[in-house]
């Protein structure tokens, strides 16, 4: 009887070993597949094209600063107070407007460069899956951020459940619409 029970435990022991050893893992480095694409290439002539366009703008604006500041120091005794005064306040408000400008820059650089990368970045997820799904992968691991670029959810368990009830939180039952 002792026999058969470690008979037993050998072999499931030997093929638990084998299923464990039979899944696959891979690793991919997704930065480097992004930036090989063609596609990021024409995304980036777009980014320095609208770069190109918001820094000519920037531009333009700082040669009409300087040269109605030159002005100003040019003939600033010829000036009357008031005539100084209108003139600084434009002065003051054109560097104003200048800065404004050049956040608003700098933000609409930023999303534009995420609505044009967005949809490379998808295709590049989705190729990952499709070929990792096809390659029978269980998990790939993305090198270039240390998170997981693929992982079969059929074949994981949920441990959220278990560590939820570790912590003694419990899930609240949604709430009722309130009556009127």
């Amino acid at each position: 009887m002792k026999k058969a029970i470690k008979l037993t435990l050998a072999v499931v022991l030997v093929m638990g070993a084998t299923s464990l050893f039979a899944q696959k893992f891979g690793r991919i480095n997704t930065q480097e597949i992004i930036m090989a694409m063609p596609e990021t290439k024409t995304m980036q002539e777009n980014m320095d094209t609208f770069a190109k366009e918001l820094s000519d703008n920037i531009e333009t604006m700082n040669v009409e600063f300087n040269t109605k500041l030159q002005d100003f120091q040019k003939n600033y005794n010829t000036f009357s107070d008031a005539i100084k005064e209108v003139k600084e306040k434009e002065l003051n408000d054109m560097q104003t407007r200048t800065r404004e400008f050049q956040e608003r820059a700098q933000q609409d650089y930023q999303k534009k460069q995420n609505e044009l990368l967005a949809p490379i970045i998808d295709k590049a997820k989705s190729a990952i899956d499709k070929v990792a799904a096809a390659g029978g992968f269980l998990v790939v691991f993305d090198t270039s951020t240390g998170s997981l670029a693929y992982f079969d959810e059929a074949t994981l368990t949920d441990v959220a459940p278990a560590v939820k009830k570790e912590l003694g939180i419990t899930d609240a039952p949604a709430a009722a619409p309130a009556a009127k």
